[in-house]
Parts: C-alpha cells; structure tokens; sequence
C-alpha cells in the first residue's frame, strides 16, 4: 500500500481525510532503526481464520471502519461514502511465513482493494487490486520504508479479480518471497538481489479498502488509482472469506537486537 508519495503535494495530503485515513495504516508507532522497541506479540504457529463472524478478540484490531461479517460471504469492506476506509489488522506478527487470503477484490473506478504485511521497521509486501481493472493484480515489495517503485508485478487473474473469490497466497522467507494465485506460481523475490531492502523483520496483516480515485487526492494519485472515484455509483464491497497464516517462527515475541534492519538482529524469545 505504500503510496506515490512523489507526485502527492503535502498540503494536499493535510487536506484530505482519506489519505490521512490510509497513512495511518502504513506508519508505525516506534521504528526500530531509531530507538528500542517493545517486542512484536509472535503468532508462532499455523492459524485459520475463517471470516464468517466477527473474529475472537485480541486476534485483530478494526482500524478506522468497522465491517460486517456474514457467514456466507465472510468479511465484507465497504465504502458507503467518502472518507471510508474499513480494514482490520492482526494483534500478531510472524516472522517468515505463509499467507493465504481467499478473496473477492471490489470493482469500481479508483477504488483499491488491499492485503498489507507490515512490520515496525516498515518493510512491506502487498497485493493491491484497482476497481477498474478487473483482470489484473498487483503485487509489491518495500525496505525500510524506501519508496522505491521498481519494484511492483503485474499478474493477469483469468477468472477475473472481482467476479468470484480466488486464492493469494505469498511464501515469505529469508531467502526469497513468491506471489501465488489460485495455487500457480506467478512471481519470485530473491534476497540476495537486493539484501538491504529485501523485507526482513516481523509483519502484522493489514486487509481493507480505500478510494485512490477520491477528488479531493491529487491527480497523480488518482491516475495511478485508474480513475476518479464515483461514490454515487457505490457502495464498494470487497469479501475476505477467510486467511491462513503459518509463522515459520515459533516464538511467544520478536525484539529487534539491534538497530541494523537486518533479520539477523532480530531475537526470538521461547
């Protein structure tokens, strides 16, 4: 979800509740690289979390607007109005893992569907789909919160992306990071092409919605969002049915020995 900041003007920024809205999803409270940090809460182990009611608590937080949760559907995003921007983020972090995510992206001009890992240290990995492309995925990998846009895939969905719900999948290693759909492949990551940036420390999830295609956004922004967003053609929704995350970690927490970035400072407590 990390943001064409360059073509955004920061009076433009202040002005407008939705990127305020998504901005906070994608800072972090303390960075790591800057001062010490409480540990990470670690999940340590392979969990199933099935959306069709509302989630156990102390397992997600339901940031800026709620949801609803259906039994047939499972987590439903929607965008009403201008300003919405529902999403939930998990309490616990893994450190490498598998994530698996079936789901069924929102059309709409403008409007971006998104799965976020996050961690303090601000490294990132991302699924973004855009409303008005209905075939296509984005996948996109962030170091230490460098916003570098090389680094973003194009993967054609045949099924299309909003019409039913289809599988994502990332394995995340020290190693390497490979995007998967529907069980196929589509994109891999090597570490040692680029060691300092390559994600490397703890991820929470981040799953929600948000108007890219907003008027009162610049118009870089809502050109890379595909378009301005009608809200009169609404509401938005985005399902989740269900997530599967494995950590490869087995930890209760995860500190950050040092303030190097690299996963090699990163200490996990039994």
């Amino acid at each position: 979800m990390m943001l064409p900041r360059s073509i955004i003007p920061a009076v433009a920024l202040l002005a407008s509740t939705v990127f305020q809205n998504v901005a906070a999803q994608v800072t972090t409270d303390c960075f790591p690289m800057n001062t010490t940090c409480p540990p990470n809460p670690a999940l340590g182990m392979d969990v199933s979390f099935n959306f069709n009611q509302t989630p156990k608590a102390g397992t997600w937080d339901t940031v800026v607007n709620p949801m609803a949760y259906d039994p047939q559907l499972g987590a439903i995003f929607t965008i009403k109005k201008q300003g919405d921007c529902p999403t939930i983020r998990s309490k616990f972090y893994f450190f490498w893992g598998r994530t698996e995510v079936i789901m069924k992206a929102s059309p709409g001009t403008g409007i971006i569907s998104s799965v976020m890992f996050l961690s303090d240290n601000l490294d990132e990995i991302d699924w973004e789909f855009k409303g008005g492309n209905k075939s296509m995925v984005f996948s996109n990998w962030f170091g230490k919160g460098e916003p570098d846009f090389h680094n973003g895939g194009e993967h054609v969905v045949e099924s299309g992306v909003t019409s039913g719900y289809n599988n994502y999948t990332t394995i995340w290693t020290k190693d390497a990071l490979d995007f998967y759909i529907d069980g196929v492949k589509v994109r891999g990551v090597l570490r040692k092409d680029n060691p300092k940036m390559y994600p490397q420390t703890p991820m929470r999830i981040s799953i929600g919605i948000w108007a890219g295609g907003d008027p009162t956004l610049p118009k870089g922004t809502r050109e890379w969002a595909g378009g301005d967003t009608d809200y009169s053609k609404g509401p938005f929704n985005f399902y989740v049915k269900s997530t599967q995350v494995t950590d490869f970690s087995t930890g209760k927490q995860y500190v950050y020995g040092d303030r190097s970035g690299s996963w090699e400072s990163i200490q996990i407590v039994a």
